[in-house]
């Protein structure tokens, strides 16, 4: 897997990329620098619970996450059905950077003969301007696609359906996370980095 360097941007503002890489495995990362004071409180592992709550408030109550010694779920409300599974969490830290990994292991958004690839990583990264919080999805094979080929058609169904959504909800997250830690709402526009290669989404 390639090592996302990420470029310096302004605080305040949220950068994203969000592409399908040349094998149509989708690349989605969102990132915002936190000014220093309580945002050193704020950990890998405490990003994703903000996002587990922050989906279930999103979807009114329809998506909920389930957590069991076997990984966690999103999961439809009062049932069964798991649109993404995933691998048990794992945490790790080095140097100033702090990363909750998800492993994707399969579920209903999911093409199923590519379950064995694709992770969420939630990260916070002490920098010089504040603390910057990061969710990056990585080479996710939605079941919308079809398959490592996908037709025009699918590529625009999913470009303007669940890509447009992820994006809607990730950008929103950390928004609410700026204000919640830091009592300010953001104000500044959007910002378009270049990760990796591929063609917008």
């Amino acid at each position: 897997m390639p090592k996302d360097k990420l470029p310096e941007t302004d605080k305040d503002k949220i950068a994203f990329q969000q592409i399908l890489e040349a094998d149509h495995s989708v690349f989605s990362i969102q990132t915002v620098v936190i000014p220093p004071g309580r945002s050193s409180e704020l950990t890998a592992d405490l990003l994703f619970k903000f996002y587990c709550d922050y989906i279930e408030r999103f979807t009114f109550g329809l998506i909920r996450t389930e957590e069991s010694p076997d990984g966690s779920e999103f999961r439809l409300a009062g049932t069964t059905l798991a649109l993404i599974k995933f691998a048990p969490r794992v945490s790790t830290e080095s140097g100033t950077i702090q990363k909750t990994t998800l492993r994707i292991a399969g579920g209903l958004l999911v093409q199923p003969e590519e379950c064995d690839r694709g992770q969420l990583d939630f990260m916070v990264e002490a920098v010089a301007s504040g603390t910057r919080a990061t969710l990056k999805l990585s080479d996710y094979c939605p079941l919308i696609l079809g398959s490592r080929q996908p037709s025009i058609g699918r590529r625009w169904l999913y470009r303007l359906t669940q890509a447009y959504l992820h994006k809607i909800v990730t950008v929103r997250f950390l928004a609410m996370v700026y204000r919640k830690i830091t009592g300010k709402r953001l104000t500044k526009d959007l910002v378009r980095i270049a990760v990796r290669q591929g063609k917008d989404t």
